[in-house]
Parts: C-alpha cells; structure tokens; sequence
C-alpha cells in the first residue's frame, strides 16, 4: 500500500512505554487520512540529524509549528525499513520517503521547512528523554549494573 501525503497538516512524533522499551511512533495527518509508522529511536536520529544539517543549505526557517504531540492510541500501520531523504530547494520542502521492512507499504511526505525543523527538534527531546549513553561504549545505561565491554571486566561499571 503507498501513502502519499504531499501537503500534510501535521506531523507528530513520539514514545510509547518506559525508557529501554519504548515504541518509537512517526504519524502523518492530512484531512482525515493518518498513518502510523513504527520507527527505530536510530531511524529518527538520523533524520534529524540529517534535518540539522541541511539547515545550513536552507537557512532560518520561519515560524515552527509547536504541536507534534502523538494522537491517541492508534496500532502502527508498518514497521519502518529503509529511508530516502531529498531536498527541493525550490519548494522549500523536505521529501521523506520510508518504506517498509517488508517492502509492502510507502509512505510519501513532503513537509515545509518548518515542520522538518519542528520534526528534527522534538526528534532530538524525545532521545534525550530516553536512557543516558556509556561515556565509553555508547550503548544505553541500563536501570542497575552495566557491563561495559569497553572495560574488559577490570573496573567498576560506568555510571
């Protein structure tokens, strides 16, 4: 199934369940149509990131929307796989193309420079609120013990 939203009115990103096992939720309204993609926290990392840096191509964005809280309860539509990005300069519009894991479902969106930049913060809030990162590994500190394999077992764990 291919969804098309060329002129949303709303993009909303968020988190569902406790940190270490949140679902990551993308959702695209436009009139009465809406779908739901289950992303990874990774997935959504790099879109903002990549978001970020274009900034520098396309400058000050005006104003940015501030509403990009989840609807209620809504089961995911799919799983996301792979991920395009595009720029159209001329439009002053950001194309994101997501496709699913198992290459049944598209999902086309083309949103202003505003919600991209909406979108890229609140991206960055939600991963900040999750579990903090090992100063050494990386990888998220889990809630007690963390084995960091960067210390080979000689000291304490990182905290």
């Amino acid at each position: 199934m291919n969804y098309e939203f060329l002129n949303p009115d709303k993009i909303m990103v968020g988190a569902r369940g406790i940190p270490g096992q949140r679902l990551f939720l993308l959702q695209v309204r436009q009139g009465p149509r809406l779908v739901v993609i289950k992303m990874e926290k990774q997935q959504l990392g790099a879109i903002s990131e990549w978001v970020t840096a274009a900034m520098e191509t396309w400058g000050r964005p005006g104003h940015l929307p501030d509403e990009l809280a989840l609807e209620p309860e809504y089961e995911p539509d799919f799983a996301c796989g792979d991920i395009t990005l595009a720029l159209d300069d001329e439009a002053g519009r950001l194309l994101i193309e997501l496709e699913s894991m198992d290459e049944e479902h598209q999902a086309t969106i083309s949103i202003s420079r505003e919600w991209a930049c909406a979108l890229a913060i609140e991206v960055a809030r939600l991963i900040a609120a999750g579990r903090p990162d090992c100063p050494l590994c990386g990888h998220p500190l889990e809630p007690g013990e963390h084995a960091c394999p960067r210390t080979n077992g000689n000291r304490p764990p990182a905290r």
